[in-house]
């Protein structure tokens, strides 16, 4: 399998492996408190991300640094030709009005045109707005008004449509451009009569400290806080992961590194992603839907050799192999294959650890004849070069991640906030532990405080939330990023996250419990699509959940039932009910007895951004669900 020749060959390169040694600091009872590892790339001293497909031009001019989905293929793009892009969509900002330090609201999926636009931004001297395509008019309106942006580019004549109403009120409403209409076309037109050195000029003005982009948080209570990140936080978070990361994928597989880049480009891990792409001149895609029956052609078209997703991601591919399975009357099989595979990654990597033997014979070849029936197929079905993913937003499922692992896909996990450019905390590639979200990012520290809160400090973290000093005040003390998450830290300096301090349940026995724990576990289980767990001065713990419509439709169609079943008949069908129960108890084996979800319901519906129950990076907002399903939850305490 390749992932374990790759462990293997790049453990015997000490200069690899010794990259990133993390010390650990601990209390006076012996327990591990803080975490830090040294920086693996210097603090930038002059410049900024706007440099970078400059010197890409300059210094390989031809190499493939972007591929674009045009009329049904990937079409290279060299380093050249990318920046003369950027260079003319830069002059034609300038020509719209765009002064140094003006910001750009930029509303779209992800796209090729998102990282023209990015780049040619700052490139004019400016500061990009991310937004949302989904984002409501109010939300539209409080962004555009707070962040004082003075022109928007849509993707959509719907989007535009949506945010000319938004900002109708404004005294100055800013223009409004629309990329399917030829937005950056438009650009280059306008900006024929800006001469290039004006560009030069306006880029070489930036430096690390000045402001590069003013993020949004999704605003999961209250109005969204814009996070103030600067061109040295954005190196900070790419040069370091592309240290940590690429020399041991480059060097161990041999393979040229690609990606295929899906996640919102208005979400700041997205974002990250691409900077560090560029950086690094790794071959980048760019797919508009994370969507896994719209991604998965498109993954098997571009064969990326790593992959950046949430959970949901690879919740969706696992659940497709399942149901695949099911179809061909297999269902058992797999069934199989995932205990196997669970098994054979936790030996395998335990021996990898120094902590156990390894898989024994029988269990080789119970791996080896399931690699035959189903783990190839896995790889198969992201395009067959695969052999690494980073996943981020929450947790995986840890017997998900082992999953993965003996298929031949070893998944690193991260953790980290808009607050701190993406990843505070990284597997580090020669150190997979799952069931964590890994160590610090190198150059940057992790504190768990009195009473369980993670601190971060480093080069990555935010510098203010735009004009909330309030905010920032509450959040920034002594030079540490207080999270709001509740973690711990293992002897080697790995970070395990156990929940949020505002989302923890205090029952009316006094048992808090993170609802962290169980709605993670619980989502990854057939037919679960979504879950809240509740419980807050209750007796008990309970859960409200809704179902996967994929995963009822193949449920359905196994057992010859009717596709048109209505959802409140499920809802209430004993033999769905008794599969849903299988889950939830599963779940509770990863807590104690007064933790446990003792009830559950079925929500009649879905938890979806459209209708408000969900950000637009998939985070549940809790006090919306609840008062949308108050009189469900109240059933559950009858």
């Amino acid at each position: 399998m390749g992932v374990r020749k790759d462990l293997k060959q790049a453990r015997r390169r000490t200069d690899l492996a010794d990259r990133a040694k993390v010390e650990t600091v601990r209390d006076e009872h012996g327990v591990v408190r803080e975490a830090r590892t040294p920086a693996l790339a210097a603090a930038a001293t002059r410049g900024s991300t706007a440099d970078i497909p400059f010197t890409n031009a300059a210094e390989a001019p031809d190499a493939v640094v972007l591929r674009r989905r045009e009329a049904g293929q990937w079409r290279p793009v060299t380093a050249s030709a990318f920046a003369r892009e950027v260079t003319a969509a830069a002059k034609g900002l300038i020509a719209s009005g765009l002064e140094p330090g003006g910001r750009v609201a930029l509303m779209s999926r992800t796209r090729y045109e998102w990282a023209v636009l990015d780049f040619a931004i700052w490139a004019a001297g400016g500061q990009t707005v991310p937004v949302y395509p989904t984002s409501s008019a109010d939300q539209i309106e409080w962004i555009v008004r707070d962040s004082g942006a003075t022109l928007l580019i849509a993707e959509t004549a719907e989007n535009a449509a949506t945010a000319r109403r938004a900002v109708a009120g404004h005294p100055v409403p800013p223009a409004v451009s629309v990329l399917d209409d030829g937005a950056v076309l438009e650009l280059a037109e306008r900006g024929h009569e800006v001469g290039d050195e004006e560009v030069t000029a306006r880029r070489a003005a930036l430096t690390p400290d000045s402001v590069a982009t003013v993020c949004y948080t999704s605003g999961t209570t209250g109005r969204p806080k814009g996070c103030v990140l600067t061109h040295g936080n954005l190196h900070a978070e790419a040069a370091n992961t592309v240290e940590l990361m690429h020399p041991v994928f480059k060097e161990v597989t041999g393979q040229t590194a690609s990606t295929l880049l899906f996640l919102p480009l208005a979400h700041i891990l997205g974002r990250s992603i691409q900077i560090a792409c560029m950086l690094a001149r790794i071959e980048l895609g760019h797919f508009p839907s994370v969507k896994p029956d719209e991604l998965r052609p498109e993954l098997r078209a571009f064969r990326p050799t790593f992959v950046v997703g949430v959970p949901y991601l690879f919740e969706r591919i696992h659940d497709t192999g399942r149901a695949t399975a099911e179809r061909m009357g297999r269902g058992a099989s797999f069934e199989r294959a995932d205990r196997i595979a669970v098994r054979f990654a936790e030996a395998y990597l335990s021996k990898f650890q120094g902590r156990g033997r390894g898989p024994a014979p029988g269990l080789y070849l119970g791996w080896a004849l399931y690699e035959l029936l189903v783990y190839r197929r896995v790889r198969k079905e992201v395009g067959g070069r695969l052999r690494y993913a980073i996943s981020g937003g929450s947790p995986l499922d840890k017997r998900l991640n082992l999953f993965f692992y003996a298929a031949g896909i070893l998944i690193y996990e991260g953790y980290g906030l808009t607050e701190t450019t993406a990843a505070a905390t990284i597997v580090p590639p020669l150190g997979p532990r799952p069931g964590t979200v890994g160590t610090p990012v190198p150059g940057t520290a992790i504190r768990i405080a009195d009473d369980g809160e993670v601190l971060i400090k480093g080069g990555i973290v935010f510098s203010s939330y735009w004009n909330n000093k309030e905010a920032t005040d509450a959040v920034l003390g002594d030079d540490w990023l207080a999270t709001g998450d509740l973690g711990s830290l293992d002897d080697d300096g790995y970070l395990t996250i156990t929940g949020r301090k505002k989302d923890l349940i205090v029952t009316s026995g006094g048992k808090n419990v993170s609802p962290a724990v169980l709605e993670d576990r619980l989502r990854g289980r057939p037919l679960v699509g979504q879950c809240l767990v509740v419980g807050d001065n209750r007796p008990y713990v309970a859960a409200l959940i809704t179902l996967e419509p994929e995963a009822v439709a193949h449920w359905l169609t196994v057992r010859k039932r009717p596709k048109d079943t209505p959802l409140s008949e499920l809802c209430h069908d004993p033999q769905l009910l008794a599969d849903l129960q299988k889950a939830v108890d599963y779940t509770n084996e990863a807590v104690s007895r007064a933790e446990s979800i003792r009830r559950f319901v079925v929500a009649e519906g879905e938890f979806t951004e459209a209708n408000g129950l969900l950000t637009p990076s998939l985070k549940i907002k809790r006090s919306a669900v609840a008062a949308a399903y108050a009189k469900e939850i109240e059933k559950l305490y009858d």
